[in-house]
């Protein structure tokens, strides 16, 4: 469980400047135990490569576009992450396991399907140990990789075919070859720094015989341009050393090309299949090895959107079967003449892979991961693993909070903020709140169950998740597919803001080249900036390529990107475009001032612009330039409006350019920045940054947020994740950190939701530490004593008998969770209860506390509050705080009976003690009398009989386990106590008083006699 902060902000934290920290940050090691948690939600992402191992038909891996490479052991059941923290590459595009020792993998980085969210690679890593471990190989400057062919029989000789910078001219391009595997390589086959190589395939019968194909293609933020003179098909026959084109033979199109795929048929080797992008293109066959070619299929279905597809796949075992990649996965079995869909999980298909020894084995990469079949794609194994690639993220004022976000092609999502496995407050795992794949999501401030949420084509809907309506409630609703942005009268980007004022929230705002603005929610709309874009017609072109356009909302340039009401100020607005330019009103629209910092480029995207919630007038703003194949990180502050500017980059890597800046709402300067690669955080308002990237796997971060007290973060190919509880990150300064121990305040706990969490830093590991929990009246509660640096519960003890978690004594940041129980009734060993707990103490009531931690001379005490659940309806503080006192009355009661059994035990060991040093027969018969009578109490309270937790089933509860289940039932929920409640109460404990006076008469009457015979008390 976590907690919510309650923006109590101590005073040594207000008293914080730039000026007292040291220049180059905090010590790493102060925080590197907070963890990052992943949500969820469970569902793949883009992959574009896949592949088996011949060898062992349970392994497989398939390489995430921003989620590093993934591999299972059980055929596709279940799937884990294999480079997290091993390579500095999000997007594995290509991978490939040598068939001759299953151990050597091989794996190449970037996409080459070049879609407007593409992530780059750095080169190729190898793994000799089945991905345990990896390597890098160099090629980093390819950044995009397609595919990784190792020989069949040595796994040394491997071939790399890199499309190169998909953004810029680059000479590391084309295929190269490595003969020691993968130490050294050789370029073999270029052709212009203008076009790399996106498939190549290798002739398994004869190694030596290759084919590869050649694409001259760019992309920029606003075009994807493909086809020209340098897109051939090649075919090489001495491993690769030298090439001949076999573009212009018999029976091809006529040029331009643009995208090939090309294979050979393991069979017959002679047998090749192309699918070729050209003006008659579709998919052509050779016979011959690529001497003459003759058409087979033309269907559109095969060849649509050229760029994002086009590969071709020969079954191994048969030479007239053969199967292509598209939206739809389609099979030929008649030489390639008639294609049939095949149903999968997803659509968008862009790789396969086919057991050479087994055609019935094969796993499918698409825009949902990848699949796994052992039966020809008859059946497909699930996609339920994290590799999301989310497009923003916002939080909701749910408790607990709500996380939301669009997937890539999938639905918008939230999610608990507690995770993907724990249902939210309605019994949801996850629901769709409108929109598309694409879009901005908001939940009304006022209504969290009430979301906006947009998608490509201009789409913005309202959804209201308690009745299920929904309504689109678009600016300009006139849907555009195929055109330019010079076409449009209003340019919608694939991704638009959609954001209310936090000042007045029945405002909100969307943006085209404009600024819209709603008071109605939507019924109607007013414009209210001029276009705020430097919009250059070279930018509002057609995209796709001299062959193929393609035009639907990735490409649509010269819009309003970024857009942030003020927090101060109901006629302050900031707006950014994705083409570089910045802009201010400050009345409310009526007149825009152009604030650009000088340092940001023309055709920059501004990502995010962030003001400040404690100053007026300052702001943060991160762009990026890498679609104009400028990886360099772009963030600026000002303080004055945008006036000045200054650009705060210091302590951030080349390359991790930037994706969202925010401030932290609680303590000023503190800073977190998402980028490419994952997590920055900055102490003095940007002017250093250091990483907090902590366990968070290598990832686009495309947006964070700071909710309450926690860092959430939507990743495009790992799904959401949190930074709870940052806590020692807000109230950090210099002089603390010279102190032995640091208790950090705490924040508020919510019954039911999140329990207290108290966070403390010790210097060197302590000998042991002391947590006190204080009621409203000073009176310790509860003492939690720890002196071990790791908690380890014992697994030898059921979990029902296990003491609760104990402080911790290490080194470094340390987490104590209270679960907001009072102490728990008194327990004996072996106890077992059905339907209760009694170490279990009772919920503690709403109101204030105190917490005390100790450890050496090290004391401090902070107040913090336990709130009521808001989500409860019809109870009240009083309705609680008197179910609490019943429950303590109870559980003391629990305690005397438990204390009454420990009693009689003790008694029944020293009495058979004592009854094997005499043979007194007198004294022996009234040991056995006396022992009869406390057994039948003994009996009456605790089912003896009870050995294992199922015991219950077979054997009577006695009475004190219905105590304690009584208990149980009255904490069930929070409500007041029920009337049965009370007359159990009552019921039970005149029962237990009956039994303690009858234990206290046995004992009285006969015990001292025994004491005095038997010596007990020696």
């Amino acid at each position: 469980m976590k907690r919510i902060h309650i923006f109590l902000i101590l005073t040594f934290a207000l008293a914080y400047t730039a000026e007292a920290q040291t220049a180059n940050g905090y010590d790493p090691q102060f925080f590197d135990k907070l963890k990052w948690r992943n949500i969820g939600p469970q569902r793949g992402g883009r992959s574009l490569g896949a592949t088996g191992s011949p060898g062992r038909p349970n392994e497989y891996y398939f390489g995430a576009t921003g989620g590093g490479l993934w591999k299972t052991t059980d055929g596709g059941q279940e799937w884990a992450p294999v480079t997290d923290g091993q390579i500095s590459c999000s997007s594995i595009g290509a991978v490939a396991v040598a068939e001759t020792n299953p151990d050597i993998i091989y794996i190449g980085g970037g996409e080459t399907d070049l879609r407007g969210s593409i992530t780059q690679g750095d080169g190729v890593y190898k793994s000799s140990d089945g991905g345990k471990t990896w390597r890098s190989l160099g090629l980093k400057e390819t950044q995009s990789i397609s595919r990784i062919r190792i020989h069949p029989t040595n796994p040394d000789i491997v071939y790399v075919a890199a499309l190169g910078h998909p953004y810029g001219d680059n000479e590391e391009r084309g295929v190269f070859k490595s003969i020691d595997g993968g130490n050294t390589w050789k370029k073999v086959l270029y052709v212009s720094p203008k076009a790399g190589v996106p498939d190549l395939i290798i002739d398994r019968t004869n190694p030596r015989i290759m084919y590869a194909s050649t694409w001259q293609v760019y992309r920029k933020t606003w075009k994807m341009w493909g086809g020209g003179p340098d897109c051939k098909l090649w075919k090489s026959e001495n491993g690769g050393d030298t090439w001949n084109e076999l573009t212009k033979n018999p029976g091809m199109p006529d040029g331009p090309f643009g995208k090939i795929g090309i294979t050979v048929s393991p069979s017959d080797p002679k047998r090749l299949w192309a699918i070729i992008e050209a003006k008659d293109g579709g998919v052509y066959r050779s016979d011959d090895g690529g001497g003459s070619w003759k058409k087979t299929n033309d269907e559109r279905k095969l060849r649509q959107r050229a760029f994002y597809y086009s590969r071709i796949y020969a079954d191994p075992l048969d030479r007239e079967t053969v199967y292509c990649v598209n939206v739809d996965f389609f099979k030929s079995t008649d030489g390639g003449v008639k294609f049939e869909q095949i149903t999968s999980r997803h659509g968008d298909h862009h790789d396969l892979w086919i057991d050479p020894n087994n055609s019935q084995r094969m796993i499918l990469a698409d825009d949902g991961g990848a699949v796994v079949s052992v039966n020809g794609g008859k059946s497909w194994t699930e996609q339920d693993y994290s590799t999301a690639q989310m497009y923003h993220v916002t939080t909701t004022n749910h408790v607990p909070y709500q996380v939301a976000g669009a997937q890539q092609d999938n639905t918008t999502i939230a999610i608990p903020s507690d995770g993907w496995r724990n249902m939210n407050v309605l019994g949801e795992w996850g629901y769709d709140v409108g929109g598309g794949e694409s879009g901005y999501i908001v939940s009304h401030p006022l209504n969290p169950d009430i979301f906006y949420a947009g998608s490509q084509g201009a789409l913005l809907t309202r959804y209201d998740r308690t009745t299920g309506q929904i309504r689109d409630i678009q600016v300009y609703p006139r849907f555009f597919s195929g055109e330019p942005a010079s076409a449009l009268p209003e340019r919608w980007q694939w991704t638009f803001p959609i954001v209310f004022s936090p000042v007045d929230p029945k405002i909100m705002y969307t943006c085209s080249q404009h600024v819209w603005k709603t008071i109605d929610d939507g019924q109607s709309w007013e414009k209210i900036s001029p276009d705020l874009t430097f919009a250059d017609p070279e930018t509002l072109g057609p995209s796709g390529g001299i062959i193929t356009n393609d035009m639907n909302g990735p490409e649509i340039y010269a819009t309003v990107f970024a857009l942030t009401p003020s927090y101060h100020d109901v006629n302050t607005i900031w707006a950014g475009s994705d083409d570089g330019k910045i802009q201010i009103t400050r009345d409310g629209g009526k007149k825009w001032t152009e604030i650009t910092p000088k340092e940001l480029p023309k055709n920059s995207v501004v990502a995010i612009i962030d003001e400040s919630r404690h100053t007026p007038g300052t702001a943060f703003v991160a762009a990026f330039r890498y679609q104009v194949d400028d990886r360099q990180p772009y963030v600026f502050r000002t303080n004055d409006y945008g006036k000045t500017w200054t650009k705060i980059v210091t302590g951030i890597k080349d390359g991790h350019f930037a994706r969202s800046v925010r401030e932290d709402p609680v303590r000023p300067g503190l800073l977190f920045l998402g980028t490419e690669h994952g997590v920055y955080v900055s102490f003095n308002s940007g002017d250093t940054w250091q990483p907090l990237q902590l366990n968070l796997p290598d990832t686009p971060v495309r947006d964070l947020v700071v909710k309450d007290n926690d860092v959430v973060l939507g990743t495009h190919g790992r799904g959401f994740w949190i930074l709870d509880d940052i806590e020692p990150l807000r109230q950090l300064t210099p002089d603390l950190m010279k102190q032995s121990a640091i208790f950090f305040q705490p924040g508020d706990a919510i019954r039911g939701v999140y329990n207290a969490v108290f966070q403390y830093y010790l210097k060197g590991k302590a000998d042991s530490v002391k947590i006190e929990i204080l009621d409203m009246q000073g009176k310790v509660v509860m003492t939690m004593k720890g002196d071990q640096p790791e908690y380890k519960p014992d697994p030898n003890i059921p979990r029902w008998e296990r003491e609760p978690e104990k402080p911790t004594t290490a080194a470094g940041l340390n987490t104590y969770e209270w679960n907001l129980r009072y102490p728990g009734a008194t327990t004996f060993e072996g106890m077992i209860l059905w339907g209760a707990n009694a170490k279990n103490g009772p919920n503690a009531p709403p109101g204030k506390y105190q917490a005390r931690f100790t450890s050496g001379g090290y004391s401090q005490t902070y107040p913090f509050q336990v709130k009521t659940n808001p989500n409860l309806k019809g109870v009240t503080e009083n309705d609680l705080k008197e179910t609490f006192d019943l429950a303590m009355k109870i559980r003391d009661k629990e305690s005397a009976a438990n204390e009454a059994v420990i009693q009689i035990r003790k008694i029944r060991k020293q009495i058979e003690a004592g009854l094997k040093e005499t043979n007194d027969a007198a004294v022996i018969q009234a040991a056995k009398d006396l022992l009869t009578k406390v057994t039948v109490i003994e009996e009456d309270l605790y089912q003896v009989k009870n050995r294992s937790g199922q015991d219950p089933l077979n054997f009577p509860i006695k009475l004190g386990n219905r105590i304690s289940a009584l208990r149980r039932s009255l904490e069930s929920g929070d409500n007041k106590p029920t009337a049965g409640a009370y007359q159990v109460f009552d019921e039970l404990s005149k029962e237990l008083d009956v039994d303690l006076t009858k234990l206290n008469i046995v004992l009285t009457g006969g015990l001292p006699a025994l004491n005095q015979s038997l010596h007990l008390n020696k």
